[in-house]
């Protein structure tokens, strides 16, 4: 499960992070991310033997930032999870492997988006997928939790996956999974691509785990085009929420560090919106 992190909170967020390669660790570091999102794929290399991992996790544990999650779950081609061809067993055995790298590097979570694995083919119902969508969680949360990994279900854009695109859809089967280690991702571009909104947040926040955010119109850092994070931070304050967030952006370093302290001046002003 997430863990508290070293030293007082904010008073949201028990750090934030940035999505990066691990080589950047120490420019990331020096522009005020407290830790790195990695790629499964990339990082933790769960379709090739441990020996090949192991460079992987002696790099990590001499970074200067943690890897605390990892995103690109599950990517092409590895195995479908709704659909006629619907593999969960090679899944879930992907999965263990990933979770138990994650988690000897001192990793706390892994972002499940993956649209390609769960697209839905054409006339495969919404309903059939939700069936399998559920039992895959319900047999991933026991093996994450295991290892003391939360599995964060992220909704996606229309434009890059026809399931789970709303924030309700995913609190709809993380609920139905009723697995402690199964969490909502509540990430601000794609909530505000599809047109949620502040209510559909607070009604997610009993299963929300993760907060992941970038501006809405070209996926840039915080304080590039100026969106205005506070309505949303209410939220999270009001919920008393207090997990990890990070950032799913890239720009200049100094880009990087105004986005962490845009971060920190709209939680410092959201009392002055409201929600």
């Amino acid at each position: 499960m997430l863990r508290a992190a070293k030293g007082p909170p904010s008073p949201l967020f028990t750090g934030v992070g940035i999505t990066a390669q691990l080589e950047r660790a120490a420019v990331l570091k020096a522009c005020g991310a407290d830790f790195i999102v990695e790629s499964v794929a990339r990082f933790l290399v769960p379709d090739r033997p441990d020996p090949e991992f192991e460079p992987w996790r002696e790099r990590a544990m001499r970074s200067p930032l943690p890897v605390l999650g990892c995103n690109s779950f599950l990517r092409d081609p590895r195995p479908r999870c709704t659909g006629p061809n619907a593999d969960h067993p090679r899944v879930l055995a992907f999965a263990e492997t990933a979770f138990r790298r994650l988690r000897a590097v001192g990793g706390e979570y892994i972002v499940f988006g993956s649209n390609t694995a769960r697209q839905l083919p054409p006339g495969w119902a919404k309903g059939k997928a939700d069936e399998q969508f559920v039992s895959l969680l319900q047999a991933m949360g026991p093996l994450a939790a295991r290892h003391g990994i939360t599995v964060a279900v992220e909704a996606q854009r229309a434009s890059e996956c026809n399931y789970l695109n709303h924030l309700p859809e995913v609190v709809a089967v993380v609920s139905a999974a009723n697995q402690p280690a199964i969490r909502v991702l509540a990430d601000f571009f794609h909530l505000a691509r599809m047109g949620d909104t502040s209510a559909d947040l607070a009604r997610a926040m009993p299963w929300v785990g993760v907060v992941e955010l970038a501006e809405n119109a070209n996926r840039t850092l915080p304080g590039v085009a100026g969106d205005d994070f506070r309505p949303l931070f209410a939220v999270l304050a009001a919920a008393g929420y207090s997990g990890r967030m990070d950032i799913e952006a890239d720009g200049t370093p100094e880009q990087i560090r105004n986005a962490f302290a845009t971060i920190a001046r709209q939680v410092a002003e959201m009392g002055q919106v409201r929600r």
